[in-house]
């Protein structure tokens, strides 16, 4: 039912008895954000216990391995009301973090890096006079925004996003996941819708957390296929006489599928003269480009067939014989590159003091919860139906959910959400950690004994 339905008290006949419905419409939230919403929110849904077990690595066991200062020290910051920013909050225990984030209702919360001493209490170590405060560990995080591909995207611009261009997200989602699992050999990915316009990114191996910033610099750098600005028409530079076989992967298992059969379309991008003349600009051969123009300026084709009438027309003249350049042939390469391939915010990656929102933050633009994204079937996720702080307290209203404790969030449409980050990702990532705990524990008996025996 539409909220001015509610708002206006409309009272239509129940068919069949369904009280369940009727319930729901009288425990309607109206949609928005507020303070009030968000302590809500807090106070019944947030998963403390989770993002606690997460953030400790396995440090919060009784292992004699474990490091139990190692949750202490990582950054959190919280953004309040009237855009008040607190830096370098730090808690000991799950308990703090709870406490501290119902008292001051923040509305944005990001993670920082795990640093060499308790961030909180930076200041009083640097009267020592030595800089030891620095970061020592942080996820390998990624930032995607949709906004970055506004010079290929019609259907929208800035911060909006809808579903004709949200497969610009699931593309970069598989080309990034795919690379960083069998390229690199990282584990433990968590995939977090931004809650309004893109996707994060967090690579949580116990190797990635140790990256330096110039390793870091080294992986993105081998993301990167732009290579022009922001002025220029060519912004994508595959050169030398084969792709590196991520690019080529990537090209055959998902940007020439998506380019072909879903944005060529959706975003119609040879619609008219200024958005074909954006791609003809990519072709470096002027007897082309006036050839497929003269095409093209006296086609009059339906709007359903012109674009991959010209996309077939465009490919047949650059792949024919009489074009003899590997330059021009890999024209065709360029363009779905520069149409799909991700456009990471490199700096996000490169640097281990840069801070990230928390998963399970809700965006007070949207309203909407910044979910998990389970990378194996992205293609399905739609962003207009994450769930929104008013829908989830309209639900808790009903009496529907049955949780106790930390499951509170069982009977809410974020309960799938949470069980997916607790079973495919926290638990997997758990066992990982306990076991390189042990590991390392071991190891450091073993060289105390022989040290001994020495």
């Amino acid at each position: 039912m539409r909220r001015e339905e509610v708002e206006n008290g409309r009272d239509d006949m129940l068919i069949d008895g369904d009280e369940n419905e009727q319930r729901r419409i009288e425990n309607a939230v109206p949609d928005g954000f507020n303070a009030d919403y968000l302590k809500a929110y807090y106070g019944k849904v947030f998963p403390y216990v989770d993002m606690f077990k997460w953030l400790s690595y396995g440090n919060d066991g009784k292992h004699p391995g474990c490091d139990h200062s190692y949750f202490g020290r990582r950054e959190f910051s919280f953004t309040l009301d009237n855009d008040i920013y607190l830096r370098f909050q730090s808690f000991n225990t799950a308990s703090e973090l709870e406490n501290a984030i119902k008292e001051k209702c923040p509305f944005k919360i990001d993670i920082g890096p795990v640093y060499s001493v308790d961030p909180a209490k930076r200041h009083a170590y640097s009267l020592g006079g030595d800089n030891i405060f620095t970061p020592v560990e942080r996820e390998l995080v990624f930032d995607i925004d949709i906004s970055d591909y506004d010079d290929v995207r019609y259907c929208c611009s800035g911060a909006d996003v809808c579903l004709e261009c949200w497969p610009l997200m699931t593309i970069a989602i598989k080309v990034i996941d795919t690379s960083l699992r069998d390229d690199f050999g990282f584990s433990h990915i968590l995939w977090v819708y931004s809650g309004r316009r893109g996707v994060h990114c967090w690579v949580c191996d116990g190797k990635a957390r140790r990256l330096n910033n110039e390793q870091r610099a080294a992986i993105v750098d081998y993301f990167r296929v732009y290579k022009g600005n922001e002025n220029s028409s060519k912004k994508v530079s595959l050169v030398g006489p084969a792709l590196h076989p991520f690019l080529v992967r990537s090209y055959n298992e998902v940007l020439k599928d998506y380019f072909e059969n879903r944005l060529l379309l959706s975003q119609n991008l040879f619609l008219n003269e200024e958005r074909f003349e954006k791609i003809l600009e990519m072709i470096p051969d002027e007897s082309v480009t006036s050839e497929l123009r003269g095409k093209w300026l006296s086609n009059k084709r339906s709007k359903e067939e012109i674009n991959v009438a010209r996309w077939d027309q465009l490919k047949h003249l650059l792949q024919s014989s009489k074009q003899k350049g590997q330059g021009l042939r890999r024209c065709i390469e360029e363009i779905v590159f520069s149409f799909t391939y991700p456009r990471l915010d490199m700096e996000v990656s490169k640097h281990m003091n840069h801070l990230l929102k928390a998963p399970f933050c809700v965006h007070p633009k949207t309203g909407r919860v910044c979910v998990p994204i389970n990378p194996k079937n992205c293609e399905e996720f739609d962003p207009s139906a994450v769930p929104t702080l008013s829908q989830l307290l309209g639900e808790l209203n009903t009496g529907g959910f049955r949780g106790e404790g930390d499951n509170e969030w069982e009977g809410t449409s974020l309960g799938s959400c949470v069980r997916y980050f607790r079973e495919s990702f926290l638990q997997p990532l758990l066992k990982s950690c306990k076991e390189e705990i042990e590991t390392s524990y071991n190891a450091k008996v073993q060289q105390s004994r022989n040290s001994i025996s020495w």
